[in-house]
């Protein structure tokens, strides 16, 4: 499968972490329900060899910080985490984005007091507020990363033009788009991030998408000895090398099963297969 790290500047970073939106409560909203268990799969994670974390300001809102913070503070120093800001909350499974210059201010901010970390390892705009200018959405982002409070800084949900764009403001190192086997209308974006050595985060990595490719991926499976999340997430590791893939889950056993993935090697023609 090839390289299995990923590199931030000076931190090597394993290319499957694990994303920790699923630990809040319903539509992303409130607490997590068995908040034991969340900070149960949070450890197993790390202990597991997970060395990138991905949150947001937004789940919960704030609590899924504070959890994250409350499970594994003090960070290890090889653990890399990573967070996003941008968007109001006004109730479960809404998101209104806000990329005002105070929204912004107050969330990075809040994020560094919840993660009791005084720089954060990767800051990304969750969502470019199409009534704000950019410009001014990142004016207190790149004052922080000369403060030194955010090391490194990424986007979410962008097109080319828009990386291009930020680019041309400030440095971006990772672009969090969706993608996965079943939903591949950001390939533009995948290929431009991989010709410049940004990581790509697809998030919603597990969705495997029209029944037809399903039968596909349960032969392979099948094949593999292995189950069909397992497949999705090899594609995608073997889709190009600056994928770092951020699954989700609330079980300990899920944890560990989607973590196997890295050792599923997809031959060729598996790969080709599912990627038509």
């Amino acid at each position: 499968m090839g390289k299995t790290t990923f590199k931030f500047g000076e931190l090597e970073v394993n290319r499957l972490g694990y994303g920790a939106m699923q630990l809040t409560g319903n539509g992303v909203f409130g607490e997590v329900e068995d908040r034991e268990n969340a900070i149960t799969v949070l450890r197993e994670a790390v202990a597991n060899g997970v060395n990138f974390i991905d949150t947001a300001e937004a789940y919960g809102p704030k609590f899924n910080e504070s959890l994250i913070a409350d499970a594994l503070s003090p960070f290890q120093k090889d653990l890399f985490i990573a967070t996003k800001g941008g968007f109001e909350r006004p109730g479960p499974n809404q998101w209104v984005p806000n990329g005002t210059p105070e929204k912004i201010r107050l969330d990075i901010e809040g994020s560094l007091q919840r993660l009791k970390v005084d720089s954060i390892d990767l800051w990304q705009l969750h969502r470019i507020d199409p009534n704000v200018d950019v410009a001014k959405t990142l004016a207190p982002v790149a004052e922080a990363v000369k403060e030194g409070k955010i090391k490194n800084v990424g986007l979410s949900e962008v097109t080319i033009d828009q990386i291009k764009q930020v680019q041309d403001i400030l440095p971006v190192v990772s672009v969090q788009n969706l993608y996965n086997l079943g939903n591949r209308q950001w390939e533009s974006v995948l290929d431009y991030t991989a010709e410049e050595g940004l990581a790509f985060i697809p998030w919603f990595p597990l969705a495997s998408g029209p029944h037809k490719l399903a039968d596909k991926i349960k032969a392979i499976a099948d094949k593999h000895n292995a189950t069909t999340a397992q497949i999705a997430l090899a594609w995608l590791l073997k889709r190009s090398s600056n994928i770092l893939l951020i699954p989700g889950t609330k079980s300990v056993d899920h944890l560990k099963e989607n973590l196997e993935a890295v050792e599923i090697e997809l031959t060729e023609d598996e790969f080709e297969s599912l990627a038509h």
